[in-house]
């Protein structure tokens, strides 16, 4: 069981749009993030409308949303825009269809914010994705129990054991997986890189394959953190794949805990090997903080190509330039390679969680629909996501499918650092990233400045 201390802090300075946003949750409104071009949306919507048609007639999806509910509706708060709204949309329209209820989803990435001060308000919407774990743990009193409302012991048998444990508090169930992602892939254009020969098991392989092409593309590396208000998150990715592969997993799950010092060398040595790939990162630190991350892998596709690699999960081919490429012919992919050998084989993972906060017929029904395997193969078939239900197998593509394998065969699974730690331990570690992209001079003051939020963040409540 994972436990996490308690903090309820809230942004004082943003509580008034932060309760526009739930309101307009309430009232239906939809804010997309990350902007998409109308060619990406067109074709989002397109692969979208073709998997909730699929499903919608009668299917197993539809059958699974239950009886009637005529006239009512549900409000749902999530992180996705764009491309994954789409998808998240398809997925509940057989639902829709089926029980004659309307989904209300508003979309926003400073879902943090919006979620402690509607706690802290009592303003919430009746379901909602959830940052990850850590803020969920914080949360929990607020959640509503889905014991009564889940065919438990089916859920149980369908998802990952960790998954299963993830979402619950003092043994209550409050947050169940939609999708997954598996974390640390290396992303490149098969007609610029040939791998035919093999990918690269070790880093120090990575680099010498980069030497060997670098005259190739512009730069090694295409990275981008922006991400408005959780601007900084794809750099922690980056540090946590890094504590990883270089220290252990015991050391990462410490670190997350907050029993592993900021300042720590082994966190320190991540940082710095970070700072070397932003060193080589296409357009510079500016760029890398001014690119949005769902665009950040476009260069891939350019000619001459802007870089040779792109290191983000699986979800990023439902995204960006990947949404028109051809994936094996365009992009292709190899897992992190091993630093530290004794470590081999180990995968980080992280998952779309959703809480239910108002208990209302219309809502129970919908949480019981999302997690079935029906429902969650819609999203899996347009693409960009892996099921947390094992019985989801409907993938697009040969790329999808391995993804999904790595998961399932990993050695070793950890689950996304980050998304395990106190919201403000979080939030601190986003804006210090975008810091250190600007300023990898004042590394030591940064680790210094986490170290203490570290301290307050993990105190008793």
């Amino acid at each position: 069981m994972i436990e996490q201390t308690r903090t309820t802090r809230t942004r004082a300075a943003t509580a008034i749009a932060v309760l526009a946003i739930i309101a307009a949750a309430c009232s239906g409104s939809a804010t997309p993030t990350p902007a998409a071009s109308a060619a990406e949306s067109a074709a989002a919507s397109a692969a979208a409308s073709a998997a909730a048609s699929t499903a919608a007639s009668p299917s197993a999806a539809a059958s699974a949303a239950g009886g009637s509910l005529a006239g009512q509706s549900v409000t749902v708060i999530g992180t996705w825009g764009a491309a994954e709204q789409d998808a998240f949309m398809a997925m509940v329209k057989p639902w829709e269809t089926q029980t004659g209820a309307t989904v209300k989803y508003t979309g926003t990435r400073d879902l943090n914010t919006v979620l402690t001060t509607g706690v802290a308000s009592g303003v919430l919407p009746d379901l909602a994705g959830l940052p990850g774990p850590g803020q969920m743990n914080q949360w929990a009193d607020s959640l509503v129990d889905l014991g009564p409302i889940l065919d438990v012991a089916t859920y149980k048998s369908e998802t990952a054991a960790p998954l299963v444990d993830l979402g619950t508090v003092n043994g209550k169930l409050v947050g169940v997986f939609i999708k997954t992602s598996v974390k640390g892939l290396m992303w490149y254009d098969p007609k610029t890189i040939d791998l035919s020969a093999g990918a690269p098991a070790t880093w120090d392989a990575l680099q010498t394959l980069i030497t060997a092409n670098k005259a190739k593309a512009a730069s090694p590396w295409c990275l981008g953190v922006e991400s408005g208000a959780a601007s900084g998150w794809p750099g922690t990715d980056w540090i946590e794949d890094l504590v990883l592969r270089q220290a252990g997993p015991d050391v990462y799950n410490k670190w997350w805990q907050g029993k592993v010092k900021w300042t720590d060398p082994a966190i320190k040595t991540a940082f710095q090997t970070f700072g070397q790939v932003v060193a080589q990162a296409y357009g510079g630190a500016t760029a890398v903080n001014a690119t949005n991350f769902a665009n950040a892998g476009d260069p891939l596709f350019k000619t001459p190509p802007g870089c040779l690699f792109l290191h983000q999960a699986s979800f990023i081919t439902g995204l960006g330039g990947f949404v028109k490429a051809k994936s094996g012919t365009d992009y292709n992919f190899f897992p992190f390679p091993d630093i530290n050998t004794q470590f081999t084989g180990a995968i980080e993972g992280a998952g779309d969680l959703f809480g239910m906060f108002h208990d209302t017929p219309a809502a129970r029904s919908l949480m019981a629909y999302l997690v079935t395997a029906p429902a969650q193969d819609i999203w899996v078939k347009i693409g960009g996501a892996i099921s947390a239900n094992k019985n989801a197998t409907d993938y697009p593509d040969d790329i999808s499918k391995r993804s999904a394998a790595l998961l399932a065969n990993a050695k070793v699974f950890v689950f996304d650092a980050s998304d395990l730690m106190p919201t403000a331990m979080n939030a601190q570690f986003w804006t210090d990233i975008v810091k250190y992209v600007q300023h990898p001079d004042q590394l030591d003051a940064l680790l210094a400045d986490l170290d203490k939020t570290q301290k307050d963040a993990y105190a008793a409540p």
